[in-house]
């Protein structure tokens, strides 16, 4: 089969998510353990065509000038401009959905993927590193609530296999997946994974009610407070995707070519951390 023309589209215009990692770290990164000259053979052959995907005009120009057989679009809010006119949805979430019923309408080859949170090595946003940090620090880890919210985590190597499995496959025309790993986990659990990955003692749990704080544009933990997860079966039976990845296995991965060897996206800031474990009448440990 002939080598596909891939655009990988993954810049947003700033102003509409300043904190969104997309589109701002390089394009190609150098894994561990890969060798300087594979990463210097790979990182040859991208194109990268920077800017704002909103901008109507740089899209259609960049795009007609250089062609392409395949478009991965990492950020799936703002898909008009590839398409169409450019819109503005209130919402990255609604963006999103709207984005699927846009390529519906179009009649185009399209497959949207949905993944759960995704974790793993060089992930731009790995929210097992807020938990890492804290068990490196031998510090108590506050969870929000009860710690017994159901979510899910998918490794980001699992996530990039379907990438490719979904290349050309007329399994996945049209078709929405789900993909995240196969087990549910408790914020708790998550916690006490995250010790056990990376050869921590059990760690203390502090329980405490959000309500109770006021941490301005501070986020005092990395996950949504409430239940949220999928089901993949649909990926599984479709066309045969399965996570290679279980939650101890992953985040073990995770930890040993990312965290372990110091190569976090942000350094560790317990700030939020202070003012609960600051304020005892709020608090449960467990």
């Amino acid at each position: 089969m002939a080598a596909k023309r891939v655009f990988l589209c993954l810049s947003i215009k700033h102003q509409e998510n300043p904190h969104n990692g997309r589109g701002k770290a390089p394009i190609s990164q150098q894994l561990p353990g890969e060798s300087d000259s594979d990463f210097a053979d790979f990182s040859s052959k991208i194109l990268h065509l920077k800017g704002d995907r909103q901008d109507f005009e740089f899209v259609k120009s960049s795009l007609s000038a250089e062609g392409f057989d395949v478009v991965y679009d990492i950020n799936g809010t703002f898909t008009a401009p590839l398409l169409s006119d450019a819109v503005d949805p209130k919402s990255r979430h609604k963006g999103k959905l709207e984005t699927e019923s846009l390529l519906q309408s179009k009649g185009v080859n399209w497959t949207s993927i949905r993944p759960v949170y995704i974790y793993g090595p060089l992930n731009y946003n790995p929210v097992e590193e807020w938990f890492f940090h804290r068990l490196k620090a031998g510090r108590p880890i506050p969870i929000p609530s009860s710690g017994i919210q159901i979510t899910q985590l998918g490794h980001v190597k699992d996530l990039a296999r379907v990438f490719v499995q979904v290349l050309g496959n007329e399994k996945a025309n049209k078709e929405i997946f789900n993909i995240s790993g196969d087990k549910y986990v408790t914020f708790d659990g998550l916690a006490r994974a995250c010790a056990k990955a990376g050869g921590f003692p059990e760690p203390e749990l502090i329980h405490y009610n959000p309500k109770d704080f006021d941490f301005g544009k501070k986020k005092s933990f990395p996950f949504r407070d409430q239940h949220f997860f999928a089901s993949i079966e649909k990926a599984k039976t479709v066309f045969g995707w399965v996570p290679e990845f279980g939650l101890i296995e992953g985040l073990t991965d995770s930890y040993n070519l990312d965290f372990g060897r110091g190569t976090y996206r942000k350094g560790a800031d317990f700030e939020t951390d202070d003012i609960i474990l600051s304020k005892k009448k709020s608090l449960v440990s467990v």
